[in-house]
């Protein structure tokens, strides 16, 4: 003898987008991309790399889009990973660098 299983699925509620390319519930929204031209700042740098890491822009887009090399940008990506979204800033960037690194290298 077969048994069949019924699934209860909770109904949609009313005003919500039920096409696949609605993906904010399960990845979260993508963060406002920065215009080109704009200054950076901690939260403006956050944001790119928030967008690369979330898979929805890729990093070689990035870079050519905002004129900045694979290199600065995973500078970034260290800087934010080490010290938090404080990392990230560049006019108190030498809180964050070992200054000791030359010292210890000649003794």
């Amino acid at each position: 003898m077969q048994t069949s299983t019924v699934i209860n699925f909770r109904p949609l509620a009313t005003g919500t987008r039920t096409d696949a390319s609605d993906c904010s519930d399960a990845f979260g929204p993508m963060p406002e991309l920065p215009k080109p031209t704009q200054r950076w700042t901690v939260r403006r740098k956050a944001a790119v790399i928030e967008s690369v890491r979330g898979g929805w822009v890729p990093i070689d887009e990035i870079c050519e889009l905002y004129s900045v090399s694979v290199d600065e940008f995973l500078a970034w990506e260290r800087d934010i990973d080490r010290y938090g979204i404080h990392g990230l800033r560049t006019t108190r960037y030498q809180i964050y660098r070992d200054t000791n690194a030359p010292a210890r290298q000649a003794g």
